[in-house]
């Protein structure tokens, strides 16, 4: 994949899940590829029946199969490398330490902004200088100041030695928000992080209040993140959802994957063993049934 211009769709789920919390999540795509695969998508929406939004909260066992034909053809790209997916998330058991408030009140934007800026490994890019990326983030959860903070915030990473080098130039008008109902790339990633953020916190296993079986719907969403582990094996084959994907001893392996995970830690931070699923798992006091999600 070379590119004068590549755009960057990102997403985020489940700030504070049982395990895994702050999942984000991407796809990068080359601008000249990117009507071609967006038209692909979308018309095996259509010929699916498929005319509302994709979305992993919607899943059921009535539109599982279609879910999967969706995937595959997703990751049909990913495997060709016309498509890039980085997803990224911190474990509840390593605990940053040293935070200030203003910190923990930030804390959404700046994991978002360390996602941005080293999940792609954009410093490795190869190709002719410049080149332009643009960012299209799903709606931020806040609007105004922070945002528009956030966004110069993103801005700035142009102006890093590592994106200088590299030749990357981020411009202000390419830093935006998007409505993922305009944007089928964003859905099949929303449906690919979701899958993550369900099975890191075991909610495969999860039954209804007072029900000795789990839902339908519980079911068919495992049905669908065992399909989607399966793609990710053709690339992957010894792919583990809850660690780093390794680079196989080279650096540009940040780059050139077409599919990585990346589980942040931060540089100063503690280990609790208490709150590991291990440990979770032993302990009565904690609730072994929760409402379907």
């Amino acid at each position: 994949m070379s590119e004068k211009e590549y755009i960057i769709f990102c997403d985020e789920s489940d700030k504070h899940g049982r395990y895994f919390s702050n999942f984000y999540g991407g796809v990068l795509v080359g601008a000249s590829q990117y009507q071609r695969i967006t038209q692909r998508l979308n018309q095996k929406k259509a010929e699916l029946n498929l005319y509302a939004e994709l979305k992993w909260a919607k899943v059921t066992e009535r539109y599982l199969a279609k879910y999967q034909e969706m995937i595959e053809c997703f990751f049909d790209e990913v495997r060709l490398g016309n498509l890039k997916v980085r997803i990224m998330f911190t474990q509840n058991a390593s605990v940053p330490v040293g935070l200030t408030k203003g910190d923990l009140e930030l804390q959404y934007y700046k994991l978002y902004y360390q996602f941005l800026k080293h999940a792609f490994g954009l410093k490795y890019v190869r190709g002719d200088r410049p080149i332009r990326v643009r960012f299209y983030l799903d709606e931020l959860p806040d609007s105004g100041e922070k945002a528009e903070s956030f966004k110069g915030y993103l801005l700035g990473m142009g102006d890093s030695a590592d994106f200088r080098r590299a030749g990357i130039v981020l411009e202000k008008h390419n830093i935006t928000e998007m409505h993922s109902h305009d944007h089928v790339l964003l859905q099949c990633l929303d449906v690919v992080l979701g899958s993550m953020s369900f099975r890191l916190n075991d909610k495969h296993k999860d039954k209804p209040q007072g029900a000795h079986r789990r839902a339908k719907r519980t079911i068919a969403k495992e049905k669908l993140y065992k399909a989607i582990l399966a793609e990710i094996k053709t690339i992957h084959p010894n792919f583990n959802i809850g660690i780093n994907t390794g680079l196989g001893g080279e650096f540009g392996q940040f780059w050139e994957s077409p599919y990585r995970h990346w589980r942040f830690e931060s540089a100063n931070s503690v280990y609790d063993r208490s709150r590991t699923k291990r440990y979770i798992a032993k302990d009565p006091a904690q609730p072994t049934s929760i409402p379907d999600a």
